[in-house]
């Protein structure tokens, strides 16, 4: 039995999920007339209280659409030094936009609105306009971490204040959701434009979600299209989102409980330095031995559960909707047998 641990986006689609799509009336989405994309995109945008949606294949492209419909060439973006549309997206923000990036550090992934506003560049000819601010929500790369809203609503007021925009990269705002028990429609308020993947927790096999405006929708339609992103019969696809919807958030909570199990036991183990304390479905930890993570990683394959480094010395675990009960079982019951050969 393979266990893959490596991200929530291994996930297979259900039976269920399967019968769904393959029952999709679809139509052609460029000419927009695809009636389960119509739905699907109404259906989100329904969620977070904002006035129109677009699917589009993966969140990096609706993350690099926000970008590129809310900066000019030129300016600026201020986001954290590990969010995902900087460090995981290609160099995508320069190449598709030509806009630079203001990178702020934080603890656990996390920025504030304190830092947001001291790095926010005055009206000089010399420097960048800023014109952007995104954070990412849970933050992958900061161990799942979940913004406190209170935060996430200074931001936007300081955005608010200083006339710029406000992008959330939410691939996996419903695994925080599902701890903080807070309504969408809260994040619909004080986002200008919002991103959730369906292709990750929620167990959809591709695409993703834009959130915003009509105004903002429209313009993002466009950019899509240059972008390669405009789809024919996506029903099909879109149809996989509608269940996922319908059917997958409210049990991103067993996920969660899981990976906060793997992080107690890893706690526990000798050859394990520290555990980013565990508040999603996101583990990362870090081992005692200097450059660990590849010889680690090899005795895990050698009990076919699969893992990737963070670096050299940091491994991360990611629950999922494939990952079940006796699956946690074995890997806690492997991992406590790794002390004998590593170390």
């Amino acid at each position: 039995m393979m266990i893959d641990l490596r991200s929530d986006t291994v996930t297979r689609p259900t039976g269920a999920m399967l019968e769904a799509m393959f029952a999709a009336k679809v139509g052609d989405d460029v000419f927009g007339d695809d009636p389960t994309v119509i739905a699907l995109e109404e259906k989100a945008a329904c969620l977070f209280g904002m006035e129109a949606s677009l699917f589009c294949p993966s969140g990096t492209m609706t993350n690099q659409v926000a970008i590129n419909v809310h900066t000019r060439p030129g300016d600026e973006v201020i986001c954290h030094k590990y969010s995902h549309i900087y460090y995981y997206e290609g160099g995508a923000i320069m190449r598709n936009s030509g806009v630079s990036v203001c990178l702020l550090d934080g603890p656990r992934g996390q920025i504030t609105a304190s830092g947001v506003e001291s790095n926010i560049n005055p009206d000089d000819i010399h420097r960048p306009v800023t014109s952007l601010v995104e954070v990412e929500n849970s933050m992958n790369k900061g161990g799942g971490t979940i913004y406190a809203y209170d935060e996430l609503s200074a931001i936007s007021e300081v955005c608010r204040r200083h006339g710029l925009k406000l992008h959330l990269d939410g691939a996996r705002l419903f695994n925080a959701l599902a701890e903080t028990k807070e309504n969408p429609e809260k994040y619909g308020r004080i986002f200008d434009s919002v991103s959730v993947c369906l292709s990750k927790g929620l167990g959809a096999p591709v695409g993703s979600l834009l959130l915003g405006d009509k105004a903002f929708i429209k313009r993002a339609r466009r950019v899509r299209k240059a972008f390669g992103g405009a789809m024919r019969q996506a029903g099909y696809l879109a149809a996989a989102g509608i269940y996922a919807l319908d059917h997958n958030i409210e049990r991103l909570k067993e996920d969660n409980d899981r990976a906060r199990i793997l992080g107690k036991t890893l706690e526990s183990l000798p050859f394990v330095e520290s555990v980013i304390p565990v508040e999603t479905n996101i583990v990362i930890f870090r081992l005692k031995k200097k450059e660990g993570s590849k010889e680690f990683l090899e005795l895990l394959k050698g009990y076919d559960i699969h893992a990737i480094p963070f670096d050299n010395q940091t491994i991360r675990f990611v629950t999922h909707l494939d990952f079940t009960d006796n699956m946690l079982d074995k890997v806690a019951d492997t991992l406590k047998l790794l002390p004998a050969k590593f170390n």
